[in-house]
């Protein structure tokens, strides 16, 4: 249901109303790169920013959550490498988060221990398997994550086609919608196909809150989805080892482009090692499909602001042209 007020369009869903939030937007728990200060601005923007845990560093994550300070937050972990750390999550547990989101793992084992502390239990899916997990640990949120997404994930379906399969399969639960999702159509198209909300990583890693170098930023402003490609060659050079049948999507550069024609690993990691941390052309540039809508820097508020007037828009526009017809 879409409504207007002196603070401008807002959209209620299932979503909104579970986790108390005017706007069904997630951040997404960027590793290393979704800290406290972006996470705490996208709440206060409307949505549900959540603190990207990525590999469960004890040291990274207190630093964040600190960051984040009393605003109202969740966490993001990686669910095989909270399985070599599992006392991170009782450390964010500790600061009453709103939800834990589990990716890429099987998230029983933790199911209790975040409900029992208060919080929901998000768990991203792509893969039939996934979704009996995320049902089997009573989550209370699945995220869809198509291929199109950037970062880690699977190579295979695409965010259009599993959105619908996933909302048929854990009913009534509701679903968000992940991968290429980076404007107000995306939420739109997203909430016609059953989903309750999206989750965006790639848009506001480009904005003024987010832990990116004025390099990141520049780059993602130029790049284009035509730009970018899956590939498991960061993995390897650096490290953790992913489990078989993930890989990353990045905008390609040179280093990506040299791994493509000659897969030398010595060679690929003596090249990385020597590369400065905001050198592009060699280091990761994590990014999804929907690059083609970021041509600017913005605040979190801002963004938030341009997605849902336009989401509101175009769900407006469709109820027009029924009523047309």
């Amino acid at each position: 249901m879409t409504t207007s007020s002196a603070a401008g369009p807002t959209i209620s869903t299932p979503l909104t109303t579970l986790l108390g939030i005017r706007h069904p937007v997630l951040l997404a728990p960027m590793g290393d790169t979704a800290g406290g200060q972006l996470a705490a601005a996208v709440s206060a923007a409307g949505g549900l920013g959540l603190i990207g845990g990525g590999y469960a560093d004890p040291q990274w994550l207190a630093t964040e959550l600190a960051a984040a300070g009393d605003a109202r937050v969740g966490v993001g972990f990686i669910t095989f490498a909270l399985d070599r750390r599992p006392d991170s999550l009782r450390l964010a547990l500790d600061t009453h988060p709103v939800a834990v989101q589990l990716s890429f793992g099987d998230p029983r084992r933790y199911a209790d221990d975040i409900h029992a502390a208060g919080a929901l239990l998000i768990c991203q899916v792509q893969s039939p398997e996934e979704i009996e997990l995320a049902v089997a640990a009573g989550a209370d949120v699945i995220i869809a994550q198509g291929q199109d997404a950037g970062g880690h994930g699977r190579p295979d379906r695409g965010t259009i086609g599993l959105i619908p399969s996933v909302v048929d399969a854990v009913a009534p639960l509701p679903v968000v919608a992940a991968g290429g999702i980076a404007d107000g159509r995306g939420l739109a198209a997203a909430l016609m196909l059953g989903a309750s909300g999206v989750t965006m990583g790639t848009r506001f890693l480009a904005s003024t809150a987010a832990r990116s170098s004025p390099a990141e930023a520049a780059a993602l402003v130029a790049g284009r989805a035509s730009d970018t490609v899956r590939t498991d060659v960061f993995d390897i050079v650096r490290g953790p080892h992913w489990p078989e049948g993930h890989d990353g999507r990045v905008v390609a550069n040179e280093f990506t482009q040299h791994w493509a024609a000659d897969p030398d690993v010595a060679d690929a990691e003596r090249r990385f090692r020597a590369s400065a941390a905001d050198d592009y052309s060699v280091r990761p540039l994590w990014a999804g499909q929907g690059l083609d809508m970021i041509t600017s820097i913005q605040s979190p508020a801002a963004i938030m602001a341009d997605i849902i007037s336009q989401a509101v828009g175009c769900i407006n526009d469709v109820r027009r042209k029924l009523v047309e017809s």
